[in-house]
């Protein structure tokens, strides 16, 4: 695999932070340059971010002096210095929108952690392991945009990504029909520390803004059918979500009560689980998990702080399957919101691009 040149936009945030420290020494992309607002414009990385900085890891040397890009203004440059850009900045849906599309226009291919795209029909929103085929609506994308190399992939939601992946595999056979969902989300998810997020300490919020409407729709994008009209979203599972924000760093957990068409065993249910693989593991791809779906038989686990690093926080977390007396079972699952959840998944999904030549 050749080295590819890459940019962050939106460098300074804390999943434009994640997003560095995760490139660090990557086998396949090396970063060349750091974008964010005309505020820190002109500065280098050190300098904009100053006390900001929220990762565990330090800032990486190689990154520290490089003088950030105006991420609006400097588009023509930057798309002329990379061969792709991964993309988390803080602006509105449609600013977010016309900015993806214009560095798509300058032929600079975008992997997104926003949510502007997510439900753009040729626009594929990717949880590699589950419904890698979409990355093939691209080529729609390109004819609407004009473009030969540029066009827009996104992410999904951090909410999702601890219970979509252990409903899939469970899907085929046995047909996931309803599925209530209570998650419990870090405040990293929000961008956010315990020192600029103190009203949290001791404290549950029953509220995150759009995420509901985002835990329950998107799912049916990731399971949607590739049309000549785009991504046909499916018409189930059908999914009802309640969101609520914990005094946890990172991490999400969720509750998961589900009903399927033909009820399984709960054998069936585990060995479904440890023998899902998808392309990325196939593949081999470097940020993917060798293991995606982990079973604790432990009533006490999966816990935050034990599991959410597994795997490099790429692996998803489960536990506590039993039958339930409303659904068929219940469970619980974690997954790392700022890693598999946000910029390990967009590594991940900028890694299966590489692997199928989208970024050549």
């Amino acid at each position: 695999m050749k080295k590819f040149k890459v940019g962050i936009i939106g460098a300074t945030g804390m999943v434009g932070q994640r997003f560095a420290t995760l490139l660090s020494g990557h086998p396949w992309f090396e970063v060349v340059l750091l974008a964010a607002s005309s505020r820190s414009a002109g500065k280098t990385y050190k300098e904009a971010v100053g006390s900001r900085w929220a990762m565990k890891k330090p800032m990486p040397e190689e990154m520290s002096s490089m003088v950030i890009m105006d991420a609006e203004n400097d588009i023509e440059k930057i798309a002329g210095s990379v061969d792709f850009v991964f993309c988390a900045v803080n602006l509105d849906k449609e600013a977010t929108k016309a900015l993806e599309e214009a560095y798509a226009k300058h032929e600079c291919p975008v992997i997104s952690n926003n949510s502007a795209h997510r439900k753009t029909p040729d626009v594929p929103m990717v949880v590699p392991e589950i419904n890698p085929e979409h990355i093939k609506v691209i080529e729609q994308q390109r004819r609407r945009l004009g473009t030969k190399r540029g066009f827009v992939a996104v992410k999904s939601n951090c909410s999702l990504q601890s219970y979509v992946p252990a409903l899939y595999p469970l899907d085929g056979e046995f047909g996931v029909e309803d599925a209530l969902v209570c998650t419990y989300q870090a405040i990293s998810g929000a961008g956010k520390t315990f020192e600029t997020f103190p009203e949290i300490v001791d404290n549950v919020i029953p509220f995150i803004g759009g995420e509901e409407e985002k835990s329950e729709q998107e799912p049916l994008k990731i399971w949607g059918k590739l049309t000549e009209n785009g991504i046909v979203p499916a018409e189930k599972p059908h999914i009802t979500a309640q969101c609520l924000r914990v005094p946890v760093s990172d991490g999400h957990m969720a509750a998961v009560f589900v009903r399927f068409k033909n009820k399984p065993t709960t054998e069936q249910i585990l060995k479904k689980w440890k023998e899902f693989e998808g392309e990325p593991q196939r593949l081999g791809l470097p940020s993917a998990p060798k293991q995606f779906l982990h079973y604790f038989s432990q009533d006490n686990l999966p816990q935050t702080k034990l599991q959410r690093d597994l795997e490099g926080g790429m692996a998803v977390s489960i536990g506590r399957l039993r039958e339930d007396t409303q659904y068929d079972y219940k469970f619980v699952c974690l997954s790392h919101n700022t890693l598999r959840g946000a910029a390990g998944g967009a590594v991940l999904l900028a890694e299966l691009l590489a692997a199928k030549g989208y970024l050549d």
